[in-house]
C-alpha cells in the first residue's frame, strides 16, 4: 500500500522531530560537561586564592612591560676615509 502525500509529510515531520530531539539531547550533554568543567575551574581558582596566589593588576603588568622593553642600542656609523 502506497503512502499518501499527507502520510509522507507526516513521516517527514516525525523524523525531523526525532532528529531535533536527539540534537537537543546532545547539546544538553555538552552544556552539562561544560558546567562541570566551569565548577571545577572555579574550585581551583578558589583554592589558589586561598593559598594567596594573586594575579598582577593592570598597573603592575604595564610597569613590568615598560621595564622589560629592550633599550635600542646606539650605533655609530663611521665613513671610510677618502
Amino acid at each position: 500500500m502506497a503512502l499518501t502525500e499527507q502520510q509522507n509529510h507526516l513521516q517527514q515531520v516525525v523524523e525531523q522531530q526525532k532528529s531535533l530531539v536527539a540534537e537537543i539531547q546532545g547539546l544538553n550533554a555538552q552544556v552539562e560537561n561544560k558546567r562541570n568543567m566551569a565548577t571545577k575551574l572555579q574550585g581551583i581558582a578558589e583554592y589558589l586564592d586561598g593559598l594567596g596566589v594573586k594575579l598582577p593588576t593592570e598597573e603592575e603588568t604595564a610597569s613590568e612591560t615598560e621595564a622589560e622593553a629592550p633599550v635600542a642600542a646606539e650605533t655609530e656609523v663611521v665613513a671610510p676615509a677618502s
